[in-house]
Parts: structure tokens; sequence; C-alpha cells
């Protein structure tokens, strides 16, 4: 399984974090083992003093694709979900300014929040999906697909240029303003159109 990352993909997080919009979709990528396991704690790591939280609508890919064309893109995801991408913002600020890869900011064990319920797309207006982050009961973070900068099937379509697509693969979609620090015994909740289905404990 994959898991494919798209950066820079609302405006209003690129402002916060005093960034350039991109002319294309942003891409990295983080391994398998940093998917954290269902139901477990997230464990801040020692090696960072600065994890942030960036909830995003997930899609899980549901069939092997490659340079597919943006018309078809449709037909390559069933399933919406709802992620938080852990990032070890020192890590990636410090990388940045030297001008050096930023993987071990963003794909480190555990650093990938997946819900475990996802949501078939038929049940949902594509390009009106609201979804909301809540610490410790506060909301922090909201955002609409409708405010994407790059919508599902054009990420889709220009992700299959460079990486073949395969069951199972999943794509966070980008994470709107509102992204902030953790520290232990917080507890962070995610909702899409409402309905809970992401809850994670900070240990």
């Amino acid at each position: 399984m994959k898991i494919i990352c798209i950066g820079r993909n609302y405006a209003g997080h690129i402002k916060e974090l005093n960034n350039m919009k991109e002319s294309k979709p942003l891409i990295f990528l983080k391994p398998e083992t940093a998917v954290q396991p269902k139901n477990h704690p997230f464990f801040i790591p020692d090696f960072s003093d600065n994890i942030q939280y960036e909830s995003e609508i997930l899609l899980k890919i549901c069939k092997l694709g490659k340079n597919i064309e943006e018309k078809f893109a449709y037909k390559y995801y069933n399933e919406i979900g709802l992620g938080i991408d852990f990032t070890a913002r020192d890590l990636q600020n410090n990388l940045k300014t030297k001008g050096k890869p930023w993987e071990i900011a963003k794909g480190f064990d555990g650093s990938a929040k997946i819900s475990n319920e996802f949501i078939n797309k038929n049940e949902l207006i594509l390009d009106d999906i609201d979804f909301s982050l809540k610490l410790n009961n506060e909301i922090v973070q909201n955002g609409n697909s409708s405010d994407m900068i790059f919508s599902f099937d054009e990420i889709i379509s220009y992700v299959s240029k460079f990486f073949t697509l395969k069951i199972g693969d999943i794509i966070f979609t980008g994470t709107p303003a509102g992204v902030g620090r953790i520290k232990k015994n917080d507890i962070l909740e995610g909702f899409l159109n409402k309905k809970k289905i992401l809850e994670v404990k900070i240990k």
C-alpha cells in the first residue's frame, strides 16, 4: 500500500505557512510503516519538539491505474475517509531552509492516522464535503472539498503519471488552515459532514 500526499492544496494553509502556490499538485509519500495501527494512540517521538496535526480528506483507490485521464479518474475511487498527516514541523522547517528533502518530517512511523470508517462516495456531494478536526473538544480546523485548489480527479490523474495506482492505496488530499501543535494527553476527533469517523489520543 502506498500513501500519497498532496501538499499546498488549500489557499488558507499556504498562507499560514508562508508557502508558494503550486501550478501542479505537490506530491510526497509516506511509507506503509507510517500508518498508525487502528485504535492506537499517537506517541510523540523524541526527535521533535513540534509535532503538528493536519486533517485531510482521504481517497481509497479501488482500481489499478496508470496515466489516468482526468475524465475517467472518478472510476478509481469509491470511498472517502479522513486522516491526519502528523508533521514534525521543526524538522521540516530546518530541512527546507537547507534545501534538503524532508521525508523524515512527514514519513516517520505512525505519522499517518487513517479513519477506521470510509464512506461510499455515492452518499456524498464530492465537491461539497465538509470536514473538521476538534482538539480537546474545540474545533481547530474546518474545511470543504470545494476549497481545494486541485480536485480529486485532477489529483488522481496527475499522480498516476508518475506512480501506478494500486487497489488499497490511500491519497491524502491536503489540509486547510488551522494546523497546530499537539501535546501529551490531547484528544483529536475528526468529522466528515459532521459524522465522527476518527479519534486519536496523544501520548
